[in-house]
This record gives C-alpha cells, sequence and structure tokens, in this order.
C-alpha cells in the first residue's frame, strides 16, 4: 500500500484552505495529521477520503487516483452520523451494502467487527442508546467493514470524555497492527501515543514531517541534568575535563551538562558519576516537551 499526497491545493471562494501539500505514506506506517484548530487538517482528509475534490494536485493510492481506489479506504468522520433507530448489527449491515458488500459477506464478518471494537454485547442495542465513544467505535467499525487497507480518521477523540477517549485509543492501537492509519488531530498526547510519524500543518501548508524522535532530537539542547548532594560537588571539577562535555551550569545542586549528544553520552556520564560514588538524585534529559515544539513551530509566522 502507497498513499500519495501530490501538490494539492483547495480553496473555498477566495481562501486558500491546503496549500500545495504533499505526503507519502506506506503499509503499516501510523501517522499522526497535527495543526491547530483552523489548520486545513479536515479539508485534507476530505480530499483523501475523495469526498471533495482539490483544485489542483492529486491523491493516488497504488499509483492510481483515488476516486478509482475507494474500496481500498476506510473513513471515519470526526462526527459518524447513524440512524439512531438502528442497532449496532443493522447500522453496519445498512452502510456495508451501501459500500457494495455482499448480504452474506456482512452476516458472516459483522459479528467478528463487532467483537473487535467491543461492541458484540451490544449488536441488538439501538445507536442511540449509545455514548460517545461507543459511537466512534462503531465509526471504526463500519470504517474497518469492507477491509480497507489505508483507514483515515478525523479527529477521532477530541470529542469524547476521557473514559470515551481511553476506549477509542485503546481500539486505534490495535487496528494499527494491521492496517495503515493516517490520523488528524489536534491533540498531542493522542498523536504522541499511536502514532510513530508527525505531518505538522499551520495555514494549510506543511510544515514539517518527520519521527518523533527525530523531532525531540533536533530540538534538545543537549543538556543532561544531575542533581547531587552537597558532599560531590567536586565531581563537577571532575566532568569539565571530558571531552564530550560542552558546558556546565551549575544551580544550587543541579549541575546541567551541556554535551555533544544525550543519546551517546548520557551512559557515559552516568557511569562516570558510579565511578566517582556520587550520590545521584535525579538524573534526566532537559529537553523541549513535544507539546513545547509545537508551539514553537505553529507559532512561527
Amino acid at each position: 500500500m502507497k498513499l500519495e499526497i501530490i501538490n494539492v491545493t483547495k480553496s473555498f471562494k477566495e481562501k486558500i484552505v491546503v496549500n500545495n501539500f504533499s505526503l507519502e505514506l506506506k503499509s503499516g506506517e501510523c501517522v499522526g495529521l497535527i495543526g491547530p484548530n483552523g489548520a486545513g487538517k479536515s479539508t485534507l482528509i476530505k480530499m483523501i477520503s475523495d469526498i471533495i475534490d482539490p483544485n489542483a494536485g492529486e491523491v493516488l493510492l497504488n499509483g492510481k487516483k483515488i476516486s478509482k481506489m475507494k474500496r481500498e479506504i476506510g473513513y471515519l468522520p470526526q462526527y459518524p452520523n447513524f440512524f439512531y433507530w438502528m442497532t449496532a448489527r443493522e447500522t453496519l449491515m445498512f452502510m456495508g451494502q451501501l459500500s457494495g458488500v455482499k448480504k452474506e459477506v456482512l452476516t458472516n464478518s459483522i459479528p467478528e467487527i463487532l467483537t473487535k471494537v467491543g461492541l458484540k454485547a451490544e449488536e441488538n442495542s439501538k445507536v442511540g442508546t449509545f455514548s460517545g465513544g461507543m459511537k466512534q467505535r462503531l465509526g471504526i467499525a463500519q470504517a474497518l467493514l469492507h477491509k480497507p487497507s489505508l483507514i483515515v480518521m478525523d479527529e477521532p477523540v477530541s470529542a469524547l470524555d476521557p473514559i470515551g477517549r481511553r476506549e477509542v485509543l485503546n481500539l486505534i492501537e490495535e487496528i494499527k497492527k494491521d492496517t495503515t492509519i493516517l490520523l488528524s488531530t489536534h491533540i498531542l498526547s493522542d498523536a504522541e501515543e499511536i502514532c510513530e510519524r508527525f505531518a505538522i500543518m499551520k495555514d494549510g501548508t506543511k510544515i514539517e514531517d518527520t519521527k518523533i524522535t527525530d523531532l525531540l532530537n533536533r530540538n534538545s539542547e543537549n543538556k543532561l541534568i544531575v542533581e547531587i548532594t552537597a558532599k560531590d560537588r567536586k565531581w563537577v571539577d571532575t566532568i569539565k575535563k571530558l571531552p564530550y562535555v560542552k558546558d556546565i551550569e551549575v544551580v544550587g545542586l543541579k549541575v546541567k551538562v551541556k554535551v555533544e549528544s544525550i543519546e551517546e553520552n548520557k551512559a557515559s556520564l552516568l557511569q562516570n558519576a558510579l565511578e566517582h560514588k556520587v550520590d545521584i538524585v535525579k538524573f534526566e534529559m532537559n529537553n523541549d516537551t513535544l507539546e513545547e515544539i509545537f508551539l514553537k513551530l505553529v507559532g512561527q509566522k
């Protein structure tokens, strides 16, 4: 499976909502499309799902136009719209047939899918009685009905309470083992938990496409913080001589050590402290959090 979003642009009247956006997804990836409200995420998701057409550019799945590959895509809108008087089973039967899946195939697959999303016990319950989290899980079930190779989700947990969020995040964590996922969200903690890679949008434009670890490393000051006891102050003079130590700042009993590379040097610094029998109270990295990095990126003009 290969999804290619190539120089896609979409405008409404005079306003450009998505601007020359390109992105590529390969089989097995779980990519978070993140950005503040109004960044253009939902519009891009709808173009990928062939709900609306771009003004320019194209979306390809396995080298073919997305309009010819809709059977390979499962789509979960931010607010799934179901008939409240239908049961969960009737809803999936109805939606599956709309998608062109044969009735006999649905009869066999619906119980399995309801089990997968944790709704088997509610098979004959009316959707009108469902909580927000249950409706979202039913939405994921309908997106899985035709066994797509790609699932596109638009803000799947932003409207849910903490219990519903946890239910849906756990489910996404499970289904990403078998399916490629593109997930839009403005909730960074959710994206950080389930996605390995981010595409960050601002004002309709892609400003980052990176793995989380790379983003954190690039925005790191490469500082390690070692909190010690008063008797170990002399150790500071020792580590000043280490070749990978670039700078030291002492604040009380906290020693801020700037090194060449956190990943390569943190074990060496810790080993040196142990060799000198330093009483370590705390040992941590002084990196910006993902939220701090995100705010810097989307705040840039």
